[in-house]
C-alpha cells in the first residue's frame, strides 16, 4: 500500500497524512455535562458502533526534506491502539526515517507508541519536541504523589518516554517550531496541551490534538468535557473558542480522535457548530 491510500492534505510544501493507531474504549460515563444515555444516543445516531469507541490518529508530515510524526498512538498501552507501526509500514515509512516527533501532549494514547516492546526508542533518529509545561507536569513528584491509582501508570509511562528520548528532547512553548509549522497552546486538556498549525499563503491546517474525544458529541455540545481533561472548565472554554475560530476562518482540522477520515471542517449553523467530514 502506498501513502496515496491514506487520508492526506497538502498545505504548501507539506503533505499531512492521517495514520491510524486503532481504537481505545472510553465509557460515556466519563463525560460531564451530558447524560450518558443521551451521549450514547448521539453516538449511535452518528453511526458509532460501539458508542464508546474512540479512534486514535497520528499524523505523518513530509516535505521540505523532512519526515515528521505528530503523536505516536498508544502502542498497545492498556491494550489500546498499537496499529501505528503497521500503518507506517503500509505507507512505506521506515521508523528510522522520521527525523522529528511533535507531541501534542503526553497522555498514554499519544506517547505509548514512542517505545518499542523492549522500552527502547521506536524513532531513534527523531528529535522529540514537546511543550515545556507538559514535561514539567509529568516529572513533578508532587503531582505523581497526588495522582489517583489509575493515573500513576500514565505518569510512569510519560517519564519513561522523556528519559529514553532525553538526548534528543527539545522543549517549546509557542511559535514556529519547524519552517511553516507553528505550536499553538490549547490549554485545559493537559498542562501543556499544544496544537500545530500549518500556514502557507491562504492555506492553513490545524492539528488540534485532543480538543475532542467524541467529536459528534463535543462539537455539537462544546460544554461536554471528559474525565481525562486536566481542567475540564478550561478545556471546554478552549474548545468553544477554537470551534468559533475554525468555523470563522474555514480552517481544515486534524485531530487525534476525529476518526479514520482524519480531517474535517467546522461549520456554524445558527448558534450551533457542526462537523463536516471533508476539508
Amino acid at each position: 500500500m502506498s501513502i496515496a491510500n491514506f487520508p492526506s492534505r497538502q498545505i504548501g510544501d507539506y503533505v499531512i497524512t492521517a495514520v491510524s493507531d486503532g481504537y481505545l474504549s472510553a465509557s460515556l460515563t466519563l463525560l460531564s455535562n451530558i447524560d450518558p444515555d443521551d451521549a450514547s444516543a448521539m453516538q449511535i445516531a452518528a453511526g458509532a458502533h460501539p458508542p464508546d469507541a474512540v479512534h486514535i490518529n497520528g499524523y505523518l508530515v513530509r516535505g521540505r526534506g523532512r519526515t515528521v510524526l505528530i503523536d505516536a498512538g498508544a502502542g498497545g498501552f492498556k491494550q489500546w491502539g498499537g496499529r501505528l507501526p503497521a500503518a507506517l509500514a503500509e505507507a512505506g515509512v521506515d521508523p528510522a526515517a522520521i527525523d522529528t516527533v511533535l507531541l501534542t501532549h503526553a497522555h498514554p494514547d499519544h506517547v505509548g507508541g514512542l517505545l518499542d516492546a523492549d522500552g527502547h526508542a521506536r524513532f531513534a533518529n527523531a528529535a522529540l519536541i514537546v511543550n515545556d509545561r507538559e514535561v514539567a507536569f509529568w516529572q513533578d513528584d508532587g503531582h505523581l504523589s497526588r495522582a489517583a491509582e489509575r493515573a500513576r501508570g500514565n505518569f510512569l509511562l510519560a517519564r519513561q518516554v522523556f528519559d529514553v528520548y532525553r538526548p534528543q528532547l527539545r522543549t517549546i512553548r509557542e511559535g514556529e517550531v519547524l519552517p511553516g509549522i507553528f505550536a499553538m497552546p490549547l490549554p485545559g486538556h493537559s498542562a501543556g496541551h499544544t496544537g500545530y498549525r500549518f500556514e502557507s499563503g491562504a492555506q492553513s491546517l490545524l492539528v488540534w490534538g485532543d480538543v475532542v474525544h467524541f467529536p459528534r458529541i463535543q462539537i455539537a455540545r462544546p460544554q461536554v468535557s471528559i474525565a481525562f481533561d486536566h481542567d475540564p472548565a478550561l478545556s471546554a472554554a478552549t474548545r468553544a473558542r477554537l470551534l468559533d475560530v475554525a468555523a470563522t476562518e474555514g480552517l481544515c482540522i486534524a485531530g487525534m480522535h476525529l476518526g479514520e477520515a482524519g480531517f474535517a471542517h467546522i461549520q456554524k449553523e445558527g448558534r450551533d457548530f457542526v462537523l463536516v467530514d471533508a476539508c
